[in-house]
């Protein structure tokens, strides 16, 4: 199987949205509307085309990743941040490493854009063989109440969270 890499066209979002679909419809921790909060963040200010990632193997798209911009906010100032949702992998090939070839493949654009770090609320099993770790371990929080474990946050470059500690701000797109 050769899995290739590129940016998400428009005329790519039907099929994006069905595989996304698929790939939570067994999740149980899934609310089953992530195909419609990528559809808001598409169309909201913190969108990144670069960071709207497809896998696809010859013309089936197998796999797609998104990250948006977010911020941690303290007190006294605003870091940038990018927000990972969803990674969504087509049930017939989940298993395969798809997944995790994205997450690397979205890590690696990131830093070329120069970003910094990344959060995400996720299985806290499976993203820290990724570099995540907690988010409390820096003092950054979530608006919202999940256990600790699944509030992650991933240092793109070494002493990328030296200093920033705050709460994660998502684009509203997450919340409409």
């Amino acid at each position: 199987m050769e899995l290739q890499f590129r940016t998400e066209q428009p005329t790519d979002f039907t099929e994006v949205a069905t595989l996304i679909e698929a790939a939570f419809a067994t999740e149980p921790h899934s609310d089953h509307q992530e195909q419609y909060l990528v559809a808001r963040l598409r169309n909201s200010p913190a969108f990144i085309p670069e960071l709207s990632i497809i896998a696809q193997v010859g013309n089936q798209i197998v796999g797609h990743i998104l990250l948006t911009k977010a911020y941690i906010q303290n007190n006294e100032k605003r870091f940038p941040t990018l927000a990972l949702a969803p990674v969504s992998v087509l049930p017939s090939v989940q298993g395969q490493g798809i997944g995790g070839k994205l997450i690397r493949e979205a890590h690696r654009r990131a830093i070329d854009l120069e970003y910094t770090s990344v959060v995400l609320l996720g299985h806290a099993e499976y993203y820290p063989r990724f570099g995540y770790v907690p988010a409390s371990r820096y003092n950054i929080y979530f608006p919202f109440d999940a256990p600790d474990e699944n509030c992650l946050i991933k240092a793109l470059q070494a002493d990328a969270l030296e200093g920033k500690s705050g709460q994660v701000i998502y684009a509203a797109a997450f919340f409409e």
